[in-house]
């Protein structure tokens, strides 16, 4: 019997305790944060799937893992088919699929601290019209069997000055509350991680590449924050920082604090705090109002220094991608062996040498041949694949700098590669630049500019099964809502200072996988006759794309006097900070088309 197998009976044995006959489980942890710590990768524990969104139902007779498009090649490597169907999220949502699988009556358990009060409200939905109680639990099953869990790593956090903020925490603390008045609310639970790093200032280290401490808040009209946290985490000098008004309590006191706000009006974000939050408050007797995180658009709309921030960050980064790029071809011309990890481990080093960088953003993606027609591929997760004599690899990575977050997809070209590798880049590289280009009025959402980078694929019966655009944090998350350029609706209207990723690309199972990703960030656009405020993007990002991968036939005059000018740009402000053989080779590779 497999591992798996064995840890499911277990699983079911509890759920046959507890009179359930379903248990529905994520990748999220009690935070929700895309990054889970170690000790909290239950659902890795049970499944060994490692990407960063799936589920897994397990029923008495049968379990599913469902994950969608990113993950349809990654879970059939990573979890054992003879204990688990897979299926795909998006085309068979979990909650449908058990209505058909269980019959009225039937129970299924799910950790409220797990998921979103959305999520569990839809899953309730689903569950109550064909008659099926959802359980709402406060302890996952997993914790209950995994003895050799690891212990919670205790790290200091630091404090973020004036330089890097723009604003005091007491300024961000005065203008959340105002709003709150405003809207008549009493207060305001603040569940995102990085929401309350955001508000007050500080950053830790509770999690890879996202620099948070671990824990939610409550924030009320008149600006007092409770921060329900571990206070051995605190920053040195932390009050002094945040100055008067700010409340430290462990998370095991929240109820408590939660009674005090009987009749009181709490706004809370049902699409980023957990059930389980909002459920306590209501059995508190609190008035909860659903709506969105008041930090989030103030966060997402970077001030002036978060902007020029940004801005330095992506200088820096980008001398470490050119020396990266440098390397790599040299390497490759001299006949090396390379690996994934030999390649991402280089990277990393020009990176870790650059001023102000504390982590990666994220785990690099790097991917040889087949395997970057895997979105989310992880080299980490078996044995680093060999850079093939020909083809692509695909590379995408970012940092943690202390006054901005970065992220970079670059294809290259190893050899010659064939025309229908190089129609396909060129095909993503001019949805890139449709993006890049785009003009459109204040209120416009990122759903609405989505068709932009996908319109050469459709032309030609091509997609990609991922958005074309995620936020991005200012030494925050990488991955930063509310803003996104997605297929999926959103009613969020892009505004200045928001940055976002541009990333269009394509996947040809067992072949290769394509992905163009700068990060551009919203500004109002000037000089136009039109007597509407219009809005367009300021590329971040310097690094060049590799033309070797062209195929100019393609491209439109404009299309290609963009890309020059994009180079030159590149060369102009990054080639004072490299070597002279570093130099030599930007210049070759960013030389007019």
């Amino acid at each position: 019997m497999s591992q798996t197998l064995e840890r499911l009976g277990l699983i079911r044995e509890i759920m046959a305790e507890q009179g359930l006959d379903a248990y529905v489980m994520a990748t999220f942890d009690e935070y929700l944060s895309e990054y889970v710590p170690e000790r909290n990768q239950r659902l890795h524990w049970l499944t060994g799937f490692t990407g960063s969104a799936g589920a897994a139902v397990v029923l008495a007779d049968k379990a599913s893992m469902f994950v969608d498009g990113r993950y349809t090649v990654q879970v059939r490597q990573q979890v054992d088919g003879d204990a688990f169907e897979y299926r795909h999220q998006i085309e068979e949502p979990f909650g449908e699929w058990l209505t058909q699988q269980l019959a009225a009556g039937a129970k299924v358990g799910i950790d409220s601290r797990m998921f979103s009060f959305a999520s569990f409200n839809r899953l309730r939905d689903t569950l109550d019209k064909a008659g099926i109680e959802l359980v709402a639990q406060s302890q996952h099953p997993v914790d209950q069997l995994w003895h050799d869990r690891p212990a919670e790593t205790i790290n200091k956090g630091i404090t973020m000055p004036l330089e890097y903020t723009g604003l005091s925490s007491v300024e961000k603390r005065q203008q959340i509350a105002a709003k709150l008045q405003q809207d008549k609310l009493d207060a305001a639970l603040l569940f995102a991680a990085d929401s309350v790093a955001w508000l007050l200032n500080v950053r830790g280290r509770d999690i890879p590449s996202m620099p948070v401490i671990l824990g939610y808040a409550l924030i009320d009209a008149n600006a007092q924050v409770t921060w329900f946290t571990n206070a051995e985490k605190l920053p040195d000098g932390f009050y002094e920082h945040v100055g008067d008004g700010v409340t430290v309590l462990s998370e095991a006191d929240a109820t408590t604090v939660f009674a005090t706000l009987k009749d009181k009006k709490v706004l809370a974000d049902p699409a980023t705090a957990n059930a389980w939050t909002q459920l306590s408050l209501q059995q508190a007797g609190a008035e909860l109002i659903a709506g969105q995180d008041p930090v989030l658009i103030p966060k997402a709309c970077k001030n002036t220094t978060e902007q020029e921030g940004m801005r330095q960050a992506h200088i820096r980064d980008g001398v470490a991608e050119v020396k990266f790029l440098h390397w790599l071809d040299n390497a490759l011309h001299a006949g090396e062996d390379l690996n994934e990890a030999d390649v991402a481990d280089k990277l990393f080093s020009f990176r870790e040498q650059q001023d102000k960088f504390k982590e990666v953003s994220f785990d690099t993606i790097s991917a040889a041949g087949s395997n970057a027609a895997m979105c989310h591929y992880n080299h980490n997760n078996g044995t680093p694949a060999q850079l093939p004599k020909q083809g692509v690899y695909l590379v995408d990575s970012g940092g943690q700098y202390l006054d901005g977050t970065t992220d970079i997809t670059r294809t290259i070209a190893i050899g010659d590669p064939d025309g229908e590798v190089k129609q396909q880049f060129t095909r993503v590289l001019k949805g890139h630049i449709a993006l890049q280009n785009a003009r459109f009025p204040k209120g416009t959402t990122g759903t609405q500019l989505d068709v932009l980078a996908r319109q050469f694929l459709w032309q030609h019966g091509f997609d990609f099964d991922h958005g074309t655009g995620h936020g991005v944090g200012a030494y925050l998350s990488v991955h930063e809502g509310p803003q996104r350029i997605s297929k999926a609706s959103s009613t969020v209207a892009l505004q200045p200072g928001m940055v976002l990723s541009n990333e269009p690309g394509y996947y040809k199972a067992d072949a290769y996988g394509i992905r163009c990703e700068n990060l551009i960030m919203v500004r109002e656009a000037e000089g136009l006759a039109g007597d509407v405020t219009m809005l367009e993007f300021e590329v971040l990002t310097l690094a060049p794309f590799d033309k070797r991968l062209l195929d100019t036939s393609l491209m439109t005059s404009d299309e290609i006097a963009w890309l020059n000018a994009y180079h030159q740009q590149v060369y102009d402000t990054l080639a004072e900070r490299l070597n002279d053989d570093e130099r030599h080779w930007l210049a070759q590779a960013t030389s007019a088309v």
